[in-house]
């Protein structure tokens, strides 16, 4: 009878260690899944299906700064942006961002940071959307603030971005530029909240939660 109660009890622990393991392996599914300050991603605009890009040509009027724009190819370079905090503040790698929480995009080929400002786009008549500063390093009007619908960013969630200096929403309409950058998208500035200002985390580099191990995950 002992012997009996013996095989039972260790049946018992086999299943519960088991259990815990499975429910520790949900746990950091559930962390991945979502988008991470220092993650390096691609973000695709889920009206126009084109993703956030930027390159080293200048605007030829408005600011003359370094031009956003939006791209049908999924596997360009110059596509990734870095995730990271707004100025003097804290956004420790691989901590889930919150949604409301203000950020800084920097584009990761040339460092510059996704900015906008009172300037007209050179297409749509919106405002314009540039990349600015230095090696990470711009000012004040570098700051988005992220709109999602829980708690934290969901890397399956399509989210807005609104500008924190001038309260417009990352945006695409779709008006195409010319030479040299035939065919590529404006990216702009919009007032209000519309079908045209969501966006999706796709390709990237996601810091996982807790570590300094990136995940390469192309979704």
């Amino acid at each position: 009878m002992r012997l009996i109660q013996e095989i039972h009890l260790r049946i018992f622990f086999k299943l519960f260690l088991l259990f815990c393991i499975l429910l520790q392996g949900e746990g950091r599914e559930v962390e991945s899944s979502f988008v991470t300050c220092g993650s390096l991603v691609k973000l695709l605009n889920t009206r126009h299906n084109v993703r956030l890009h930027s390159h080293d040509v200048k605007y030829g009027s408005g600011s003359g700064q370094q031009s956003v724009t939006g791209v049908e190819a999924a596997d360009d370079g110059n596509s990734y942006w870095r995730i990271r905090g707004k100025p003097n503040s804290t956004c420790q790698r691989g901590v889930p961002v919150r949604c409301g929480q203000a950020i800084r995009i920097t584009h990761m080929k040339t460092g510059r940071n996704l900015h906008s400002h009172h300037f007209t786009s050179p297409l749509s008549n919106n405002q314009e959307v540039s990349a600015f500063g230095e090696n990470g390093e711009g000012d004040d009007l570098d700051v988005w603030t992220v709109q999602c619908g829980g708690t934290l960013w969901e890397r399956e969630e399509a989210v807005r971005f609104k500008h924190k200096g001038t309260e417009v929403f990352l945006s695409v309409t779709g008006e195409q530029y010319g030479h040299p950058i035939r065919g590529q998208r404006e990216v702009h500035g919009m007032s209000s909240p519309s079908h045209h200002n969501y966006w999706r985390a796709m390709e990237g580099v996601f810091i996982q939660p807790g570590s300094d191990t990136p995940r390469h995950d192309e979704l």
